[in-house]
């Protein structure tokens, strides 16, 4: 099966209108519904941040390619190795949103870090955050994961996404409309962000149900193995189930299709170019001004707001490894649009759109791809583990292309992360191929 999940509800011989998002939206358990409201108010929050940044550290502090590169990637590194702690923690405290709060409690504390004028200062803050980041995104994956079926799951993290990303569309408007008019600049930007990562936290201990401890014990993933009469269970998610330790979490990599998961994420992870070097690239080479370069993230997040949830019912209804691979098709077809160039004032708009198309295809559709084949006691820890494996990758793919781009020039390094990325995503269409009576 892998990430081909093609197993269809009943009930979804509905016409393609709003009635159908209407309808989703009322099925929508109120544990998505909540964690997507904090989601989208803490991306408000951190998309602020995330849209100046470049223009921060590159026009006004000169850091060259590679000194982003290496803070671009040191950010993502710090995420993914938290996420594997802060996953395994909620599923050996058996609260997922306690975990989840001490990471967004951590990322708001934290903001005041980024009014200090100085570098070490801003590294340390930009740490702190990512390991907030980190703490959290897998208990609340598990959390969203635990309130939906197994053929809903699609649609669950589709939700989700598309309300995270009207945060991640209206942050980077603020910060612009803030540049434009607040005297201080920067530091306005900075205090705002840090009064509505409060306002998030605040909204997930009023409003996120709690009590996911029977959830966790009671729910059970399409395909995981049911126990014997003699009552033993059988395989290692089985056996998982039986404790929450750490030998129990990285057990779960001898199944055979978290592993096939886990390596293809890794994979492409590793051709990945980060959302800021490519916001930088089309900067360049499409001729956008560097005043607009905060606006950018916009259009990817115009495109995955409109097409997470409809990519995350597609993925539930033809197939999850379909879903997933045609994504990555789409960033690869981004990447030769900016390796081509061509002198066309719709460059911008293709570009982001294919990019935004890429989010929509595998930000959620890969945590259902996982929950599918994960025991629900180490459902948090198994999204950590694919997550983490990911993030870490991408760490890497940053450090490389950083160090590319000084040493040949961007579009060298652009043509290297391209053809990787177009043998990876061969290699995945193969190791993630549904067997056969699989389906």
């Amino acid at each position: 099966m892998y990430l081909a999940d093609r197993t269809t509800p009943t009930g979804t011989t509905r016409s393609l209108s709003g009635g159908r998002v209407r309808g989703t939206l009322r099925a929508a358990s109120p544990t998505v519904l909540a964690l997507g409201t904090v989601s989208l108010i803490t991306d408000v929050s951190t998309e602020m941040v995330t849209a100046v940044l470049p223009l921060y550290l590159v026009f006004g502090l000169g850091l060259g390619p590679l000194g982003f590169g290496m803070l671009d990637g040191v950010q993502n590194g710090v995420s993914a190795l938290v996420q594997l702690a802060g996953g395994h923690l909620a599923d050996r405290v058996r609260d997922h949103k306690l975990v989840a709060g001490i990471g967004y409690g951590l990322s708001a504390l934290v903001k005041p870090l980024l009014l200090v004028p100085h570098l070490g200062a801003l590294g340390v803050s930009l740490a702190l955050d990512r390991t907030g980041k980190g703490l959290r995104t897998a208990p609340r994956d598990a959390l969203i994961s635990l309130s939906a079926p197994p053929e809903r799951q699609g649609r669950a993290f589709g939700l989700h996404r598309a309300m995270d990303t009207t945060g991640a569309l209206l942050g980077p408007l603020v910060a612009f409309l803030i540049l434009g008019m607040a005297a201080g600049g920067y530091d306005a930007v900075f205090t705002v962000s840090g009064c509505v990562a409060a306002l998030g936290v605040l909204v997930l201990l009023l409003f996120v149900p709690g009590g996911q401890r029977r959830a966790a014990r009671g729910a059970r993933p399409t395909g995981v193995p049911v126990r014997s009469r003699a009552g033993r269970a059988k395989g290692p998610a089985a056996d998982a189930e039986a404790r929450v330790d750490l030998r129990a979490a990285f057990g779960l990599l001898r199944t055979p299709r978290l592993r096939a998961l886990a390596c293809c994420a890794v994979l492409l992870g590793l051709t990945t170019v980060s959302d800021a070097f490519l916001y930088i690239l089309l900067q360049r080479r499409a001729g956008v001004g560097e005043q607009l370069l905060p606006l950018l993230p916009l259009g990817t997040a115009a495109v995955f707001l409109l097409l997470a949830l409809p990519a995350g019912r597609l993925a539930d209804r033809i197939g999850r490894r379909t879903v997933f691979l045609a994504g990555h098709a789409g960033l690869l077809l981004a990447y030769a649009l900016l390796l081509w160039s061509p002198d066309t004032p719709a460059l911008p708009y293709l570009v982001l759109a294919l990019h935004g198309i890429f989010y929509a295809a595998t930000d959620g559709v890969l945590p259902a791809a996982v929950a599918a084949v994960v025991p629900a006691p180490l459902r948090a820890s198994g999204i950590a583990l694919v997550g983490t494996g990911q993030a870490l990758a991408r760490f890497c793919c940053s450090l490389a292309f950083g160090a590319a781009w000084a040493t040949w020039g961007d579009g060298p390094a652009l043509a290297v992360a391209a053809a990787g990325l177009a043998c990876c995503a061969a290699v995945a269409g193969v190791a993630l191929r549904p067997s056969e009576g699989r389906r």
